[in-house]
C-alpha cells in the first residue's frame, strides 16, 4: 500500500510538471525561450511604489540599464513613475524593492563571457541573480516580456527562472555600405537586438560602394570613397559606446583585398591593375582587387587598420576575404610572374599569402583576425576565425580542420525567407556528428542583412520580427524548435520591438500613402497583404536596372517578408480540407471574397497612382485565384464534384497567377490550389 501511494504521488508530480509546462507555454510569450521554467503562486503588483535596487559588485552599464527599464516599464503601462526615472548607486540601498538585482561583479564584453541569470517571483519581490551585469539585462528583458495584466492591474507573475545563452557569439551584420544606415539606425537595430538577447554588432564597413567611416590618417578614403557619406570617428565611437550599454559587442569589417573599389579610387596605387577608378554604382561582384605583390600595400593597411581598430574595442577583426574573381590577378603578367614564382597554380593560393602577411597586422593591433569562408585554404592559421556563408560544408569543414567559426549560411535575412526556414537551420544539428572539441569550435551564428535591396526607411522590416527567430535558435535549447508556437511567440515579441523604436510595422502605411498619392490605401493594403517581394536574389537578377541612387519606395519595398496572413489562411485551409466546419468555411470564404472584390477599387487607384501600374496584373491574378477558390469552397460544400474543363479552367488561371509582378509573388496561390484539387476530387 505504501509504495502503491509512493507511486502515485510519483505520477501525481509528473502529472503536475506537465500540467505546468502547457500552462507556461500557453500564458507566456518569452523569446528567446528560457533554458528553465517554473510556476509559481506568487505575484507581484506594479503600481507606483514600484522600487529597484542593485546590491552587489555593479558598474554604470546596468544602473543605466534598470533606469530605460523603469521608463519603459512606464511607457508599457502608463503608470506615473517619474520620480523613478534613474537608479543610481545612491539611490540604490533598499534591498526590499520591488525588484532586487543582485550581480557579483561587473561584466566584459568580449567572447565566452557569462551571460546566465537567474529571476524569481517570491511573495514579496522580483529577485534577478547574476554573475554579471549583462545576466542581469538579459533577465530585465525577460521580465518585461513577462510582465502581465488583468483586471486588477498589471503584475509580474509567479516564475522561477534559471536561463543561460546555448552559443557565446549571437550576432547581426548590418551592412552600411550598400545603402548607408544613419546613426539612428545603427542605435535603434542595438535596442532591437538588445530585446532579443543578441550580444554582437558585425559592422560591414566597406566595399565596392564606398568607405564609410572617417580616417584622419588616409582623408582621401572619406573625401574620394565616400560620397561625402561615412560615419565619423566620433560617431563611432559613440555607437559602440550605446553598444556597450546595451551588452552588446562591435565588430568591425573592412573587406580586403577584394571588394576595394572605394579604396583603390582613393588610392589607385595599390590596385592590381592600372585603371581608371570610380565608386561602384551597381551591386555585385566586381574585378578591382588590391596587388598582394606591392610591398608598400602591407605599410598602407598596417597604418589603416590600426587606426581603424583602435575605434573598436573588441577582441575580432574581420578582413572579408569574399569573392575575388581572381581576374585581375590572373591577366597582369607582374602577378602571374610572381605566382609562378611562389609556386602559386591557383589564385586563391595568392590570397592565402596575402592573408598570411596580413595576419601579423592584426595581430600586431591586438585582435583576432576572421574572415568569410573563402579564405579558408591549406596554411591558413587555425587561430583564424571562419564566417561561413556559402554552405554546412566549409562551416563543418573549418571545425574540423581545427578553426573556431561563425555560422551565417542559412541566416541571410535579406534574402527574404520565411522565419521558419532561418528557426530550424541549428547550428549543431544532431545529424552531424562532432567531437567534444569540435562542438568547441562552434561559436555560435549571426544574421546577414547586406543592403543592396534596402534604405534605412525598409530596413528594419527586413530584419525585424524574423531575426527574433535566429535570435532564440542561437540562446534557446536545441530541442525549442515548435514552428507554430514560434510564430506565436513572434507576433507578440514584435510588439516588444516595435516599443524601442523600430519601425518594421509603421514603414509600410508611410509608403502606401506614397504610392497611393493620398491618405486612401486600403485596396493596396488588401493587396499588400497577399504579397512577397521575390526571394534569393530575384529582385534583381539578370537586371542592371538597381544602383545605389534607385528608389526603393516601390511595391516591393512595401510588400514583408512572411507576411502573416497568407501563412494564417493557408493553415485554416489544410485544416478545413482536412475536417470541414462552418466555421472554418465562412472564414475562408470571407477572405477570398476581399480579395476576389478588391480588383475593382485597386484599378481606380491606379488611375491616380501610375506607379502601381506595375501592380496591375497582380491584382488582376488575386480576383481571379479567388473566385476560383470561392467556387472551390461551394463545389465542396455542396458535396459535387465538377467537370475535367472546370479544373482545366482553373489550373490555368493558377499557371497565370504564378507571373510576379511589380517585383513580388502572390502567397495565397499554391493554398488556392488545394481547394481547387479537393474540389476536383484530385
Amino acid at each position: 500500500m505504501i509504495f502503491l501511494r509512493k507511486l502515485f504521488l510519483i505520477l501525481a508530480f509528473f502529472c503536475l510538471i506537465s500540467l505546468t509546462q502547457a500552462q507556461v507555454n500557453n500564458t507566456f510569450n518569452l523569446m528567446p525561450a528560457p533554458a528553465a521554467l517554473k510556476l509559481n503562486s506568487n505575484r507581484i503588483g506594479l503600481d507606483q511604489r514600484f522600487r529597484i535596487c542593485v546590491n552587489g559588485k555593479a558598474n554604470k552599464r546596468i544602473y543605466d540599464y534598470a533606469s530605460r527599464f523603469i521608463r519603459r516599464l512606464s511607457n508599457k503601462t502608463g503608470i506615473f513613475l517619474d520620480k523613478l526615472q534613474y537608479v543610481t548607486v545612491k539611490d540604490s540601498k533598499d534591498i526590499s524593492s520591488t525588484l532586487l538585482i543582485k550581480i557579483h561583479r561587473p561584466g566584459k564584453l568580449e567572447l565566452g563571457e557569462d551571460e546566465s541569470y537567474s529571476l524569481v517571483t517570491n511573495a514579496k519581490q522580483v529577485i534577478v541573480e547574476s554573475e554579471t551585469d549583462l545576466g542581469a539585462i538579459h533577465a530585465l528583458e525577460t521580465l518585461l516580456q513577462l510582465l502581465s495584466s488583468d483586471a486588477n492591474g498589471y503584475y509580474f507573475p509567479g516564475v522561477e527562472i534559471s536561463d543561460k545563452p546555448r552559443f557565446a557569439w549571437r550576432g547581426l551584420l548590418l551592412d552600411v555600405v550598400l545603402h548607408f544606415m544613419p546613426v539612428d539606425v545603427v542605435k535603434r537595430t542595438l535596442d532591437g537586438m538588445a530585446v532579443v538577447k543578441m550580444n554582437v554588432l558585425h559592422l560591414h564597413l566597406s566595399n565596392d560602394q564606398g568607405f564609410r567611416v572617417e580616417s584622419k590618417i588616409f582623408p582621401r578614403l572619406q573625401q574620394v570613397a565616400s560620397d561625402g557619406i561615412f560615419y565619423t570617428q566620433e560617431e563611432i565611437r559613440d555607437i559602440v559606446r550605446y553598444a556597450d550599454e546595451r551588452g552588446i559587442r562591435v565588430v568591425p569589417e573592412f573587406v580586403v583585398p577584394a571588394h576595394t573599389t572605394a579604396i583603390l579610387t582613393a588610392y589607385p596605387e595599390y590596385a592590381s591593375v592600372k585603371r581608371d577608378y570610380k565608386l561602384q554604382r551597381y551591386f555585385g561582384v566586381f574585378d578591382p582587387v588590391m596587388d598582394p605583390t606591392n610591398e608598400k600595400l602591407y605599410p598602407f593597411l598596417e597604418k589603416l587598420f590600426k587606426e581603424m581598430s583602435s575605434l573598436f574595442p573588441d577582441d575580432y577583426f574581420h578582413i572579408g576575404g569574399d569573392e575575388n574573381t581572381g581576374k585581375d590577378w590572373e591577366n597582369t603578367p607582374h602577378i602571374k610572374s610572381f605566382m609562378q614564382s611562389k609556386g602559386m597554380k591557383k589564385y586563391m593560393d595568392l590570397q592565402t599569402y596575402f592573408n598570411a602577411r596580413l595576419l601579423p597586422i592584426i595581430k600586431k593591433t591586438g585582435k583576432i583576425m576572421m574572415g568569410w569562408d573563402e579564405i579558408l585554404q591549406p596554411g591558413v592559421p587555425n587561430e583564424v576565425v571562419i564566417q561561413s556563408w556559402r554552405g554546412n560544408e566549409s562551416f563543418y569543414g573549418s571545425i574540423k580542420k581545427g578553426h573556431k567559426a561563425i555560422l551565417s549560411y542559412g541566416y541571410y535575412i535579406d534574402l527574404i525567407q520565411p522565419a521558419s526556414y532561418h528557426y530550424l537551420n541549428d547550428p549543431m544539428p544532431d545529424s552531424v556528428k562532432l567531437t567534444d572539441q569540435e562542438k568547441k569550435n562552434i561559436l555560435g551564428g549571426e544574421a546577414t542583412m547586406w543592403s543592396e535591396m534596402i534604405t534605412p526607411v525598409t530596413v528594419d522590416s527586413r530584419i525585424w520580427p524574423r531575426t527574433a527567430a535566429i535570435a532564440e535558435r542561437l540562446w534557446s535549447k536545441q530541442n525549442v524548435n515548435n514552428v507554430d508556437d514560434m510564430y506565436r511567440r513572434l507576433d507578440i515579441v514584435s510588439l516588444h520591438l516595435e516599443s524601442v523604436g523600430l519601425q518594421h510595422l509603421t514603414y509600410k502605411d508611410k509608403l502606401m500613402r506614397q504610392l497611393a498619392n493620398g491618405y486612401d490605401t486600403k485596396s493596396l493594403e488588401v493587396l499588400v497583404s497577399v504579397l512577397e517581394p521575390l526571394k534569393i536574389y530575384e529582385r534583381n537578377e539578370g537586371d542592371t536596372m538597381y544602383t545605389v541612387f534607385s528608389p526603393f519606395t516601390k511595391l516591393a519595398d512595401v510588400a514583408s517578408p512572411d507576411q502573416k496572413l497568407p501563412r494564417i489562411f493557408k493553415k485554416n485551409v489544410e485544416e478545413f480540407l482536412i475536417q470541414t466546419s462552418p466555421q472554418l468555411e465562412k472564414s475562408i470564404h470571407d477572405e477570398l471574397m476581399i480579395w476576389k472584390e478588391n480588383d475593382s477599387e485597386f484599378k481606380k487607384l491606379v488611375v491616380n497612382s501610375p506607379v502601381l501600374e506595375e501592380a496591375a496584373s497582380l491584382s488582376e491574378n488575386l480576383s481571379l485565384i479567388a473566385a476560383a477558390g470561392l467556387e472551390s469552397v461551394q463545389y465542396l460544400h455542396d458535396k459535387k464534384i465538377p467537370g475535367e474543363t472546370w479544373l482545366a479552367q482553373k489550373m490555368e488561371i493558377i499557371k497565370r497567377a504564378h507571373k510576379q509582378g511589380g517585383r513580388c509573388e502572390i502567397q495565397i496561390i499554391d493554398t488556392v490550389q488545394k481547394l481547387i484539387e479537393k474540389a476536383a476530387g484530385k
